[in-house]
């Protein structure tokens, strides 16, 4: 038992809650009332935990340089991971509501009963303040109850005040279908509000060391047709646009403006650093996203369109099946993408052949990886028409083989589809990339002038060096990449390369860059002696 919350506890009651909302994921999950990436409530909220977990976890050892307290700090840890790694409209009020409840206690010298009645309440006005217009009935609502709970237990015991807060928040929970008519006729409760409970209980957990008693499952939740009232917002918006942004106070005052004119279910969420977690549903992605880059930096942009998360009333493929179809050249390279069990579509297909090869695996996810941006536009095409197959389809917007093996490395199944896909996306972005060629003709380059026979050592698709001997031009390329840093070196050798040519550069590196790892494979590809990438 604990009289007091200290960094030791804030760990555990992370890593607790985590566990809790693993646990009950497809429960939450069942409780939304609308099949879109905003009903994926339990999964929103494991991914937004598991950010909180791990920035946790990468600081066990760091002491607080910034006058906060050691619990203080690993509030703001929690809180920060939480914010970076926010999924959804229900993982964005989450991070807010752990940021509210780490502001409180920051400073705190302890925390006992009081502080944490505080730092409740200043959670759920943060949690308000987040969301342009609150709903009652929401995880909101649980999150005001889970407050005035703590305050009306009026004592310093830690222990008493955060078992109020527990069972103020089920009450309140098993009531909002009194006060949301799609929750009540669905005949669930707030799924965002069970996620918070949860939160609550393994904070119970972690005081006491007793288990907290149940109180009560939620009704069995019934899986309502698509036309049903989503769980947030209005069906007049189409997409859900959700990114990172670096700015100012003042430039979000007027970004929240903006976007408020633009769609609803809009929240938008700081750490008190100038790094915002922007989420909103819209019609006009574009105009989302411009207004986010008027406003500061945007980055890690995700854009899901509802309607492609709701199920296909006509038979389709299994719903839990997953493939991925990369477009290739060069017997080598088809070998390594077959190896990593993806389907190969030979280079320059139409948009007929990759749907062909789409429908073929018999996948209801696929994933395409074009090699070449004159494919990637054939790529979006095949992926509209497979839409209307009952298949999604996303495109990782890869432009050389090396990001596509990349990509292809860290797949998970485990993870949710949109997430692996993301995963994979970041990868390949990761992957810089360069070819090296023989010139055809006299040109002038931004490296300056070249003639028919010259190699070239094209980077990110410009030539940035002009050589006259190919393998003095391949290690040139490879120390001007390795110079903005990298720690593993892939080469593909192409049909014409020079034999011993992948083992010269490997050599090359292992003298220069020796903490550098070379992988090297015989991709066969015509016109590129060598293709690399940089991870």
């Amino acid at each position: 038992m604990l009289d007091t919350l200290d960094a030791a506890a804030v760990r555990r009651w992370c890593a607790s809650g985590l566990a809790a909302l693993q646990r009950h994921q497809g429960e939450i999950d069942d409780l939304n009332v609308y099949p879109v990436p905003d009903g994926d409530t339990g999964t929103n909220l494991v991914l937004t935990l598991t950010s909180a977990h791990q920035a946790l976890a990468m600081d066990l050892d760091t002491l607080p340089d910034d006058g906060h307290t050691p619990h203080g700090h690993a509030l703001r840890l929690m809180a920060r991971g939480a914010l970076l790694g926010a999924r959804g409209n229900s993982g964005v009020i989450l991070s807010q509501i752990l940021r509210g409840f780490a502001d409180a206690l920051a400073a705190a010298p302890a925390v006992r009963g009081r502080q944490l009645a505080t730092a409740l309440a200043d959670a759920a006005t943060a949690a308000y303040a987040a969301v342009a217009h609150p709903v009652e009935g929401t995880v909101l609502t649980v999150a005001a109850a889970a407050a005035r709970a703590a305050a009306q237990a009026d004592s310093d015991d830690l222990r008493a005040v955060a078992r109020a807060a527990a069972g103020g928040a089920a009450r309140a929970l098993a009531r909002t279908p009194e006060q949301l008519p799609a929750l009540a006729r669905a005949g669930v409760v707030d799924a965002g509000g069970r996620g918070l409970c949860l939160l609550l209980d393994a904070l119970v957990e972690v005081v006491t060391g007793e288990s907290p008693r149940p109180a009560g499952e939620p009704a069995p939740a019934t899986r309502p047709p698509a036309t049903a009232v989503r769980e947030t917002g209005s069906s007049a918006y189409a997409y859900e646009v959700q990114y990172l942004l670096d700015a100012t106070d003042e430039a979000v005052a007027r970004l929240r403006g903006e976007l408020d004119a633009l769609g609803d279910s809009l929240v938008i969420v700081g750490d008190g650093q100038d790094t915002w977690n922007v989420h909103v549903h819209v019609n006009d992605v574009g105009a989302a996203v411009e207004a986010g880059v008027v406003a500061g930096r945007p980055h890690r942009i995700t854009v899901t369109r509802f309607a492609d998360q709701v199920t296909p009333s006509a038979p389709g493929p299994l719903a839990d099946g997953r493939a991925a179809v990369v477009v290739a050249t060069g017997a080598g390279i088809a070998q390594l993408f077959s190896a990593e069990g993806a389907t190969v579509v030979p280079a320059n297909p139409s948009t007929g052949e990759l749907l062909d090869a789409i429908r073929a695996t018999g996948a209801a996810r696929v994933v395409v990886l074009p090699n070449d941006p004159n494919t990637q536009s054939v790529a979006s095409a095949a992926a509209r028409e497979a839409h209307g197959l009952g298949v999604k389809v996303s495109v990782v917007p890869t432009r050389s083989p090396v990001q596509a093996l990349a990509a292809l490395a860290v797949r998970d199944p485990k993870r949710r589809f949109e997430d692996d896909v993301i995963a994979m996306a970041e990868a390949a972005g990761a992957c810089r990339y360069a070819e090296v060629c023989h010139a055809s003709k006299e040109a002038l380059t931004v490296a300056g002038p070249c003639r028919p026979g010259d190699v070239l050592a094209l980077v990110e698709g410009e030539v940035h060096l002009i050589g006259a001997d190919l393998f003095d031009t391949c290690t040139a390329v490879v120390d001007r990449m390795l110079g903005g840093g990298g720690e593993l070196v892939t080469l593909l050798c192409g049909a014409d390369a020079p034999e011993g040519l992948a083992d010269r550069v490997r050599e090359h590196v292992e003298r220069s860059w020796p903490f550098v790892e070379v992988q090297a494979y015989e991709g066969g590809q015509p016109h590129y002696p060598l293709l690399l990438g940089v991870e």
